[in-house]
């Protein structure tokens, strides 16, 4: 008895040097696997002047990596669990890098974007073994929400680096350079992964592996999406209809089959709670309006203010420091405010500044769509750091694999969708503003491709100097200032929705706990009580013992 009472007092084992410093090799494929969602916002005109892809191709090549990313990590976090984590990671690493070799060669868009989807498969073995290694790592709930913090971070600096180094190189190297990048950070993974990460696999006999599921998984989400990037691209068709209504029907039975398995992929009770349910879904929204404002504001800072892409992505360094001080006020607030108050308020604050983005005009100073995009970022991101542990808590240690992928899922998911919808809500002003306007003296043709993009129209008007093709231009800037206004605006009332559903939905949710405190009375005390039966040093705490 005396025994018993003695293990479940003792705190968690805290991690040491090795664990921390694991740490730093899981943020490194993270960090690539962001950068890899952005580093191409830059690199699409180079990308389109030597491979000449149409516009539904253009769109393909930056969302491939992303849909792909989604639509495996569900699968690919459940076969971490069975096969072990580790070795899913340094797995995904190898076939990253060779991935990324075969992008930057690639001879023409058809091959890009098959590529582009192979590091998003790769991407997708490495994501969920990360975030789910962590919880190995650390069994001190107050080291493991610094973790996940700094995990999330790495997410977020990927986002924010991509464009910074793609820009970098884009100025001295052709566009296929920056896939290249990954190489030295993924033979460094697995050199010395091995050596830091711990391998955790799940007891044979708690699950067999659900096939149907992960099959269902996959064919919920590719049909939907490729519906959603027809009807992006061409308007409603019946084609783009029915892709978007065959993936919903597979989405409806992958649910009924989670529900009715012996051995589902998902633990569908998980979806009961709170805790696990609404920070997924808030992480989604934050992923749709984060990447949807990233592809504008590059957008607006190379083709509306004219910047060179190095240029442009230094700019958006501006919107470090408002994330950095929203992570560090979550931080502090963590163990003091409920998470419910804590994420309302971070989206609360993202709203407004997309409606600062609403006031974005060509004529005004490049320091107001700086401060829109860092106050909508800033807002997001400190919601985000605590979504990760929340969910993780939430799941049985041998589901952890599966629950951060599937946490994952709806991030990444949220991503590709925000660039896809923002950015065809954007689209359709552009062209509607754009319908009617000519210019003297231009071919019908270059006039066609300055209402398809605003990127088209200042390749115009530098192939065609003169006043018609100057106003074309001025024009253009207008027209896409307004598309900004337009999907800055959706994107306010969705952040605004979304902080409303945290309050309501996490109200009851406690203050996410603090690191526990050493019973040194109790400690003293046992071995006189009963000195053979008290161990002189406490067991190892089980890991399920731990995250409880």
């Amino acid at each position: 008895m005396t025994t018993n009472q003695s293990t479940e007092a003792a705190p968690a084992p805290r991690a040491g040097r090795k664990e921390w410093t694991g740490l730093a090799v899981l943020v490194l494929p993270c960090l690539l696997i962001s950068m890899d969602m952005s580093v191409l916002l830059f690199g699409l005109p180079f990308i389109s002047a030597d491979l000449k892809p149409s516009a539904t191709q253009q769109l393909w090549i930056m969302d491939a990596y992303g849909f792909a990313l989604a639509g495996l990590l569900i699968t690919m976090g459940a076969i971490g669990d069975r096969i072990g984590r580790r070795r899913l990671l340094l797995t995904g690493a190898a076939a990253f890098g060779a991935a990324s070799v075969v992008a930057a060669y690639s001879g023409s868009a058809e091959l890009l974007i098959g590529t582009r989807a192979l590091l998003g498969v790769a991407g997708a073995t490495l994501m969920p073994s990360t975030m789910a290694l962590i919880r190995n790592m650390f069994h001190d709930a107050k080291q493991r929400q610094t973790a996940i913090s700094i995990w999330t971070g790495g997410l977020i600096g990927g986002v924010s680096l991509g464009p910074i180094v793609g820009g970098a190189l884009l100025d001295h190297f052709w566009w296929g350079s920056v896939f290249l990048i990954n190489l030295p950070a993924m033979a460094l993974l697995l050199l010395i992964g091995p050596f830091l990460l711990p391998e955790y696999k799940a007891p044979k006999s708690v699950h067999r592996f659900d096939v149907a599921g992960s099959v269902l998984s996959m064919a919920a989400i590719f049909p939907t999406v490729y519906g959603v990037k027809q009807l992006a691209v061409d308007g409603f068709s019946a084609t783009a209809l029915a892709a978007v209504a065959f993936g919903v029907a597979l989405a409806i039975a992958f649910v009924v089959r989670q529900r009715t398995a012996r051995d589902p992929l998902l633990d569908m009770e998980l979806f009961r709670m709170p805790s696990f349910r609404a920070p997924m879904l808030v992480n989604l929204c934050g992923n749709f309006v984060l990447m949807g404002f990233s592809l504008f504001n590059t957008q607006y800072l190379q083709s509306v203010i004219g910047m060179r892409p190095f240029t442009a992505a230094l700019w958006s360094l501006a919107a470090m420091p408002f994330i950095s001080i929203g992570m560090g006020v979550t931080g502090a607030l963590t163990a003091k405010v409920r998470p419910a108050r804590i994420i309302g308020v971070g989206f609360l604050v993202s709203a407004v500044g997309a409606l600062v983005l609403t006031t974005v005009h060509p004529g005004n100073p490049v320091v107001v769509v700086l401060i829109g995009a860092g106050v909508a970022a800033g807002g997001v991101v400190s919601a985000q750091s605590i979504v990760g542990n929340m969910v993780l808590a939430a799941a049985p240690a041998e589901r952890a694999g599966s629950a951060s992928a599937l946490n994952e899922t709806g991030a990444e998911l949220g991503s590709s969708l925000g660039m896809a919808l923002l950015g065809s809500v954007g689209a359709a002003i552009y062209h509607h503003k754009m319908a009617a306007v000519g210019a003297s003296g231009v071919p019908d043709a270059a006039v066609a491709a300055t209402h398809e993009t605003i990127g088209g129209a200042a390749a115009v008007a530098e192939q065609f100097p003169g006043t018609a093709t100057h106003t074309l231009l001025t024009t253009a800037r207008d027209a896409y200032s307004s598309g900004l206004h337009s999907a800055a605006l959706a994107g306010a009332v969705l952040l605004v929705l979304t902080a409303l559903f945290a309050f309501r939905a996490l109200r009851n949710e406690p203050v996410l706990p603090a690191a526990p405190k050493k019973p040194k009375k109790e400690k003293e005390k046992a071995p006189k009580a009963n000195r053979k039966s008290v161990p002189a040093v406490a067991e190892p705490v089980s890991e399920s013992a731990a995250a409880a």
